[in-house]
């Protein structure tokens, strides 16, 4: 309603200020053309007046113009000097020279200059003024008439906007209230009611086509859920039987195979301490051979079971001083190394909240990588500090090792993976595999940066 309105409104004040304008020009128009009139008359009755410098004849001849009720002054010249005048107020002085021939506009009256003629010799010049009086009283009429259209025209506006808004603000309303209904109740079967054939109908329709859809895209979504639960309880229920498998092979390597493992080592000893007389050289090589592959073995078993329980064992959070911790595990492999000559830079670690059995497995095996694999070296060098990332806190412990070539970096954190032999190094090749699950367990990550003969450095990171 507001919008026709204000329509309206511009429409009728365009209307009314053209038929203002159109008025106004009309009136110049017809007041020009009659005061032309009018001085060519006055002027033709004065050249007698003036040929025989009869100013009282020239007096009555302007005196006439009090007829006119328009014209408020008239003045004849004669040799440019007053001849004769007449004035009806006294509030405007009359021109005492004749001036440009023609009619002038001012603010407030017309002005006009006609030469009088005899025959072709001039003798002398007429000034009429007429006033706007006319005008003003008329363009005041106009505006109450164009004042009363426009009330007129905006009481119609109003009595059809009321009645034929419903067109407009009922099916607008019924969409409103539908769309409502299913952002309260989520129920996408309501649909809008349709009261016209027009372009709010189609609006309707098309309303009503994009809820059959929806509608239709959740019950697909809904029946995929279910069977994706199903699935999800499906594979869940497999995983538990897997686990179970896993949990009794496991089982099975630490009871079954420990057995016979132990039956070679003591066999072995038997030959070596009881047949060490009659065994040459090279029968004690052998059985030095078989007893360093059997603990080997045992050692990988031992490896593979802690991977497994891993897996399984959930953790438990608590506040762990990581100086403390690091500390004390650097101690303990310090002194089962047999290289004292390792430089150490530790620097302040902070606090974390996390596992404190899986996490001291992750800084035992890292530390002791590092210590292993910088073994070659003159002066071994390990670094162990942290930093902010990503609001997680990282800690990185770095070494002047054998290091390795990056592009192999991404098989390291795999069980079985390694870069370097058993004769070069010991290991199984299970130890970064459990720190990968350990740290992927506590919501963190894992990477390595790493030159061939230029050292590596572990990077863990922990939720801060």
């Amino acid at each position: 309603m507001r919008i026709n309105f204000l329509i309206s409104l511009i429409i009728l004040i365009v209307m009314g200020i053209s038929f203002l304008a159109f008025e106004l020009y009309v009136f110049k128009k017809s007041n020009t053309e009659k005061l032309i009139t009018i001085g060519k008359m006055i002027a033709s009755n004065s050249s007698a007046a003036l040929a025989f410098d009869d100013a009282q004849t020239a007096t009555e001849i302007l005196n006439g113009l009090k007829e006119e009720s328009h014209i408020t002054a008239g003045v004849l010249y004669k040799n440019e000097v007053v001849f004769a005048k007449f004035s009806i107020t006294n509030s405007d002085p009359l021109p005492l020279k004749p001036g440009t021939e023609g009619i002038h506009f001012t603010s407030n009256s017309i002005e006009g200059f006609e030469p009088v003629l005899q025959g072709n010799k001039k003798l002398g010049t007429l000034y009429l003024r007429s006033d706007l009086k006319g005008i003003y009283t008329r363009l005041q009429l106009y505006g109450i008439v164009i004042l009363f259209v426009v009330l007129l025209s905006f009481s119609l506006a109003y009595l059809l906007a009321r009645v034929l808004q419903k067109s407009v603000s009922t099916p607008v309303k019924l969409l409103s209230e539908t769309v409502k209904k299913i952002t309260e109740k989520g129920n996408y079967s309501f649909r809008a009611t349709k009261i016209s054939e027009d372009e709010l109908g189609s609006l309707t329709d098309n309303f009503n086509s994009m809820l059959q859809k929806i509608q239709e895209q959740n019950q697909l979504l809904s029946d995929f859920a279910q069977n994706l639960e199903q699935k999800v309880y499906e594979r869940t229920i497999e995983l538990e039987t897997a686990n179970k498998d896993m949990e009794s092979f496991s089982y099975s390597i630490s009871h079954d195979l420990r057995a016979p493992l132990r039956s070679i080592i003591g066999f072995s000893t038997i030959l070596e301490e009881d047949y060490a007389n009659k065994l040459d050289d090279e029968a004690k090589r052998i059985t030095s051979i078989i007893k360093t592959n059997t603990t080997k073995m045992g050692l990988l078993i031992d490896d593979l079971l802690s991977f497994s329980r891993t897996g399984r064992q959930g953790i438990i959070k608590t506040n762990i001083d990581s100086d403390l911790l690091v500390h004390e595990i650097v101690a303990e492999l310090e002194m089962k190394s047999e290289n004292k000559k390792i430089e150490w830079v530790i620097h302040s670690l902070p606090k974390i909240n996390a596992d404190i059995n899986s996490l001291r497995q992750v800084w035992v095996n890292l530390v002791s990588n590092a210590i292993k694999y910088s073994s070659t070296k003159p002066i071994p060098h390990i670094e162990i500090g942290s930093f902010l990332q990503d609001e997680q806190i990282a800690f990185f412990i770095r070494d002047n090792g054998v290091g390795f070539d990056e592009k192999y970096k991404n098989k390291l954190f795999k069980v079985f993976q390694r870069l370097h032999t058993t004769d070069e190094f010991e290991g199984t090749g299970v130890g970064l595999a459990i720190v990968e699950k350990v740290i992927s367990k506590h919501g963190g990550k894992v990477w390595v940066e790493a030159a061939l003969d230029k050292g590596a450095t572990f990077y863990f990171s922990l939720p801060n």
